[in-house]
């Protein structure tokens, strides 16, 4: 479900190994490719928009930048993994690139909101978010071809073949739209292609013994409006063309049936972003990431209680590259870092208490090591209740640009910059009885050493700090689901959030594009031959900044409804036609002061299927 997980569902980013949903303390969403299918959207961030506490905002049409915010943090403290590989983009500031996630290639999305680092290191300050390409349980494959307004084209293909011993997947995805134009008033459209593609095996070796492999490739091109000379925002022919590739090898040891389970992998990530003006390049970023992990898992019982023990390791280096034309090389850095990690978690089962400890170390070679600590439990009362409550840490390491960016005559990095630190508190009461399942979760989390641009007027240089102030965020979660059958799966939500921080002129100012009240409603199902899905997301006003004209001031930007649905009819066992609306109330809106969105579209296509 979106926003309630059955109990039987097996959530992976939750702990360090797969647990039951009901058994797991911590707040988490699963989105399966059934649900990604039944309502159509074709990025990613769509999806996502759909889940508890998770805000998104795009800088105009679909395919423009878009920043994904957990619990109110920043963009860049969300830790992204597609197919268990680390995807924050280096070359970026270490941002997730959600513009270039084709909902295609997503079989299943877990989102595990919270402070996360003590599991999985740098960026889980917000939360993780898990995108997987899963094991293929069949043989076969699909297609699906559509299109509709504002020259919008999609067709996406995958397969599989799966035997006793192995199994293999991969799916291909092709986007591309004409767009709007991003700002008021005539001018050029702004549109986006993407193409991506995924694969993953896996085969056994040997009775207990599993050697795999994964690896995704992301590119796109999405075309923008920047700014005049006088930094308003213009009509211009901005672009940008981005890549991300990315692999990973591993084995595995055990089963998690067996009392020892090992697991060692490699993976590498690549990415490259060029930005243009017309035909003629502007600047080039790219970043190369490798890692290394090792993770051990014991599993032992002591009278009655039932003990995980998990020892992980991970080593990580980067390497960040950027030149420039406008500048004449003057912006150009060639940059590395390295930094080791040691992971312990401790997990014990007790019948209707559940415990779970974990205690992370980070060495970094360029700025400060960093310890975290993540410790929950989930008691089972009965009656179908349930209570859970939690504390955690996060962090998020500097950017290579907070750390050694330079422009001429505006920036100059700071690389004494320390990490920036979260620590959070959570308490729900959960309620599952047979198909009808909600849950109520209240959060706290306090940002410190947040790292914000200050301006120096003797010098008009810009550059980086570590803000003592601490930056606060606070908010309600509630949920609900109900299941009837495959008929309907029906699930709502809402979230309130307060989140503030101080500026240089007075305290307690709310964040930028947070809205303190946001919420969706989705169902979806099948009736005989017919398949629907259908959506209403909800976000309440939110606050923005005005740059274009001095002093800065703060603006609010007015609430709005999205409702998507979808509905398919099965002509022919294998043949599906179907039809498609997004926006469907022709909501008028931005999500970004100044950058303009599509308003009502409609779409037809076809998907064929031949999976045994």
């Amino acid at each position: 479900m979106i926003d309630a997980v059955p109990p039987t569902e097996i959530v992976v980013t939750a702990e360090r190994a797969p647990e039951n949903a009901a058994d797991t303390p911590a707040s988490v969403s699963v989105i399966d490719g059934q649900q990604v299918e039944l309502l159509g959207d074709p990025l990613v961030s769509s999806v996502l928009r759909l889940t508890p506490s998770v805000s998104v905002a795009t800088s105009g049409p679909a395919g423009s930048l878009t920043e994904v915010r957990i619990r109110g943090a920043e963009n860049n403290h969300t830790l992204l993994f597609i197919d268990g590989i680390r995807a924050n983009d280096p070359a970026t500031g270490n941002q997730p690139r959600y513009e270039l996630l084709n909902a295609d290639l997503a079989s299943r999305i877990e989102v595990v909101r919270g402070p996360q680092s003590a599991l999985w290191g740098s960026e889980a300050v917000g939360g993780v978010i898990a995108i997987d390409g899963v094991q293929a349980p069949d043989t076969g494959g699909d297609g699906t071809a559509e299109l509709g307004s504002f020259g919008f084209r999609r067709a996406s293909t995958s397969g599989a073949l799966a035997n006793d011993r192995t199994n293999l997947a991969a799916a291909v995805g092709w986007q591309r739209a004409d767009g709007i134009n991003a700002v008021n008033g005539p001018g050029d459209k702004d549109g986006y292609r993407n193409l991506s593609g995924r694969a993953r095996g896996t085969w056994n070796a040997a009775p207990g013994l599993q050697l795999g492999v994964a690896g995704f490739a992301l590119s796109g091109r999405s075309d923008f409006d920047g700014f005049d000379d006088f930094g308003r925002h213009d009509d211009t022919l901005d672009n940008s063309r981005n890549r991300l590739l990315a692999g990973r090898v591993w084995g595995e040891y055990g089963s998690r049936q067996s009392d020892w389970h090992a697991r060692l992998g490699v993976s590498l990530l690549e990415s490259r972003n060029r930005n243009f003006l017309d035909e003629d390049e502007i600047n080039l970023t790219s970043g190369r990431r490798a890692t290394v992990d090792a993770q051990v898992e014991h599993v032992f019982q002591t009278g009655k209680l039932h003990h995980r023990l998990i020892l992980a390791f991970d080593h990580e280096s980067e390497d960040f590259k950027a030149s420039d034309t406008i500048y004449g090389g003057a912006t150009n850095q060639d940059r590395d870092r390295k930094h080791q990690a040691g992971t312990l978690e401790w997990r014990t089962d007790a019948g209707p208490v559940v415990t779970d400890l974990a205690l992370r170390r980070d060495w970094f070679n360029r700025f400060e090591d960093a310890t975290t600590v993540r410790a929950s439990v989930l008691a089972k009362v009965g009656g179908g209740f349930s209570i859970a409550a939690s504390y955690g840490e996060g962090i998020a390491q500097p950017t290579f640009f907070d750390l050694y960016g330079f422009f001429p005559n505006s920036f100059v990095g700071n690389p004494s910059l320390k990490p920036e630190s979260s620590r959070g508190f959570e308490g729900s009461v959960r309620f599952r009885k047979g198909a009808f399942g909600t849950s109520l979760t209240a959060y706290r989390q306090r940002l410190r050493d947040e790292i914000v641009d200050v301006f120096d007027p003797a010098t008009f240089l810009s550059s980086t700090i570590n803000r003592s102030e601490k930056s606060n965020r606070s908010g309600i979660e509630a949920a609900a689901d109900w299941t009837l059958g495959s008929e309907l799966r029906l699930s709502a939500n809402y979230a309130y959030l307060k989140a503030t921080e101080r500026s240089d002129l007075r305290s307690n100012v709310r964040e930028a594009r947070r809205p303190k009240h946001s919420g969706s409603v989705t169902a979806d199902g099948q009736v005989g031959h017919v398949l629907y899905g259908a959506s209403i997301a909800y976000t309440g006003e939110r606050a923005d900044t005005d740059f274009e004209v001095f002093p800065f001031q703060r603006v609010k930007l007015g609430a709005y409804w999205l409702a998507g649905a979808r509905i398919a009819y099965e002509v022919h066992p294998g043949v599906q036609l179907f039809a498609r609306a997004a926006n469907a109330f022709d909501a008028k809106y931005q999500d970004a002061l100044g950058y303009r969105t599509e308003g009502r579209s409609l779409y037809a296509g076809i998907r064929l299927g031949s999976r045994s």
